[in-house]
């Protein structure tokens, strides 16, 4: 079974490379494997997944959609930054999936509606039986959210923290990136791009697509000089 969004009003697209293989677990393996054993029973249907801006909670989600996939089942993804697109009414017919990953659960903190329908969601995939995989910033009670009901659901279930990437984790996890699009990056390279661009994760890894679409287009390797001049350092 596809991955179910189209009977929804929803237009989000995953990731095509946010996969288990894509994501440079290191420190962070054992989170993975918590993830992953999910879908081997249901004694642990519920994951709450945190950490900083950066470490890959979005990765992690999006990978579980399509772990998902794979093992025919229905799942959705919906990042709550984006929840002034849609009424919190729509969370009302999530029970349908097997697996729903609300990403950024503190996007929805101090607005009543939205936090009573994550709220009733809870309970409907919990009395269905289905699985639930939520990502925030911080521990529950420290997001700002108003229901205590909601903030106390958020804590019935495995609180995984997902540790900050070290620099040579990054460079990496850089690499990795690249060699799964068939790029080559060398050692100096990465060093030049972590020293020189944004280092968080999220940016480093569209800064190499760019690189990547730039290197394609002018039939060139990546180095120092031609990353220079395609991101004008």
């Amino acid at each position: 079974m596809d991955i179910m969004i189209s009977q929804l009003p929803l237009n989000i697209q995953l990731n095509d490379i946010a996969t288990f293989e894509n994501y440079y677990s290191t420190d962070n393996e054992a989170v993975v494997i918590h993830i992953k054993n999910m879908f081997a029973s249901h004694n642990q249907p519920f994951i709450y997944l945190w950490g900083q801006e950066g470490v890959g909670k979005t990765h992690l989600l999006q990978a579980c959609c399509h772990f998902a996939q794979h093992l025919e089942l229905s799942a959705c993804y919906l990042p709550l930054g984006d929840h002034g697109q849609w009424q919190p009414e729509l969370l009302d017919n999530f029970d349908q999936f097997d697996l729903v990953c609300l990403d950024d659960i503190e996007q929805i903190a101090a607005k009543p509606t939205w936090e009573r329908a994550c709220f009733n969601l809870f309970n409907q995939l919990r009395a269905a039986d289905k699985r639930l995989l939520i990502s925030a910033k911080h521990l529950p009670q420290q997001l700002g959210l108003k229901l205590e009901d909601l903030i106390s659901r958020l804590t019935w279930g495995l609180s995984l923290r997902l540790q900050p990437l070290t620099d040579e984790a990054k460079l990496a996890a850089l690499q990795l990136r690249a060699k799964n699009r068939g790029l080559g990056l060398s050692d100096e390279v990465a060093r030049f791009l972590l020293l020189r661009c944004p280092r968080d994760m999220q940016s480093l890894f569209a800064t190499l697509e760019k690189l990547d679409q730039a290197s394609l287009a002018a039939k060139r390797r990546l180095t120092i000089p031609f990353v220079k001049e395609i991101l004008r350092l």
